[in-house]
């Protein structure tokens, strides 16, 4: 039995996709400044689709919708777009965003669950295990400063948040499947995205109604833009190489990642300083995500 492991080369993708999310938290943050949650999720997914048909036209690709892959992609919009791009904005409204931020980063957790029970090639391993501990805790560690930041927490604000986490998992285990359809990252990206649009098309119809909202400002447009193409179209070609190449768990790590990438995106660009509490929950993290690598520790040992 083989064991999905990470290359040289998925590691810099893993933290290529980190930056791509991360910068995702500051373009939604200035666009729902503007525009109801849901409309964003339906901007982002419809313009990064279309984004990706350009991408496939380019590349000499077939169009993906064809036999069971359809079903496939539906079901993949649902639990990879739908409910943790959703559930994420509406728990926001009621829980400080510290915290939706570390109860995202149990995306890993529920992924090493689910694939232990799902895929023959990713059982847990003890290495894995405590990495995943290791970084969890350093994410706690990390964003221990604005954990407290509101009055108080919503119980269904964190269940939501944990709901999107569970939803993450299941779809790292189930987008799997793609890899034995003979569909490339580009097609299966594009395939999800199309389904998670033609289901939010209603959704923000009902809700958000977005005819009757006025015209965005310029600052808002190009963060939907941005969200769209560059936090949505490329990062997801990238996480479904990642998927077929490293896992549903090992790809799965790139919630603790995200965190990280923010704070020193933050400190690159915005001047904002690193605390203590930074440095050591980066140490951890560091320290999680080299038990899960294992190279290192085998080094040692030898």
């Amino acid at each position: 039995m083989m064991t999905m492991r990470m290359t040289y080369l998925d590691w810099a993708l893993l933290f290529l996709l980190s930056l791509l999310w991360g910068g995702a938290f500051f373009f939604a943050a200035v666009a729902v400044r503007e525009l109801p949650p849901l409309t964003v999720v339906l901007a982002r997914t419809g313009l990064a689709a279309l984004a990706l048909v350009f991408v496939l036209r380019i590349m000499g690709e077939a169009w993906p919708f064809r036999g069971k892959a359809i079903p496939a992609f539906l079901i993949m919009g649902v639990l990879n777009n739908l409910l943790p791009f959703s559930l994420p904005f509406w728990a926001q409204t009621m829980i400080p965003s510290g915290l939706a931020s570390i109860l995202n980063a149990t995306t890993p957790i529920f992924a090493i669950i689910i694939a232990h029970f799902c895929l023959a090639d990713e059982r847990m391993a003890p290495n894995k295990a405590l990495g995943i501990a290791f970084g969890f805790f350093g994410v706690v560690v990390l964003l221990g400063g604005n954990l407290l930041d509101g009055s108080g927490f919503a119980l269904t604000g964190m269940l939501a948040c944990l709901g999107a986490a569970l939803s993450y998992g299941l779809a790292g285990t189930y987008g799997r499947r793609f890899r034995s359809m003979g569909l490339s990252p580009a097609q299966v990206a594009l395939g999800q995205l199309v389904a998670t649009t033609i289901m939010m098309v209603p959704l923000a119809s009902l809700i958000d109604q977005p005819w009757t909202l006025a015209i965005p400002s310029a600052a808002a447009i190009e963060s939907v833009v941005a969200l769209a193409v560059v936090s949505t179209a490329l990062a997801y070609v990238i996480f479904f190489r990642l998927l077929a190449s490293a896992g549903a768990v090992n790809t799965a790590l790139v919630t603790l990642l995200i965190p990280v990438s923010a704070i020193l995106l933050g400190a690159l660009f915005l001047g904002e300083a690193l605390a203590a509490r930074h440095y050591a929950g980066l140490a951890l993290i560091g320290a999680g995500l080299l038990a899960i690598d294992g190279r290192l520790i085998r080094r040692i040992r030898r």
